[in-house]
């Protein structure tokens, strides 16, 4: 069942299931969100809601013309950049689409041992917020055998991280890039 089909019904309250990660075994950088909220599960898309920053800040850091580029494109420059994308948890029941939504007692993480055993040129993990963070150090972090990484935690790309503006946010995702380019 493909991720739109199965997450077409969602309602406010609902059992939540991520993607599949957008990966290239040659990837140096993985950057983990929680969950996808309600309009990324319905599209069947990472990061889908209008005004959730990740794609327009991804453009910026790999110089893209975002407009002009599709879903599967925006796929592809990730990956080919060096670039995975994936969520700590693989499902989890929440109420609507905030992380601090998500019932504690549900949360699943996604299987990480296969994920690291495919990436052996993974060097940074950049969390994109808070939750992502918090997820992965409760659910991941101390349980499995980890490769040498750094961690990093980024400001979140959600619209309801308002705190800070696009520009604030752009400046602290450059260390993705930075993180590029110094495995290249």
């Amino acid at each position: 069942m493909t991720p739109s089909a199965r997450n077409s019904n969602i309602s406010e309250t609902h059992w939540a299931q991520s993607f599949p990660p957008i990966e290239n075994p040659n990837a140096r950088v993985l950057i983990l969100g929680s969950m996808p909220g309600i309009a990324s599960l319905r599209a069947g898309q990472y990061y889908a809601h209008p005004r959730n920053q990740f794609w327009p800040i991804m453009a910026a850091l790999l110089d893209a013309d975002l407009p002009a580029l599709t879903y599967a494109r925006r796929v592809d420059l990730l990956a080919e950049s060096g670039i995975a994308l994936w969520d700590v948890l693989q499902s989890c029941r929440r109420h609507g689409s905030l992380d601090a939504a998500i019932a504690p007692e549900t949360a699943i993480a996604n299987d990480f041992p296969p994920f690291f055993a495919r990436h052996t040129q993974l060097t940074h993990i950049f969390f994109n917020g808070a939750a992502a963070e918090r997820h992965f150090n409760r659910q991941v972090h101390g349980r499995i055998e980890l490769p040498p990484l750094r961690f990093q935690r980024l400001p979140s790309t959600s619209p309801a991280h308002a705190a800070l503006d696009f520009s604030a946010k752009l400046a602290a995702w450059r260390a993705v890039a930075e993180a590029l380019q110094q495995t290249s």
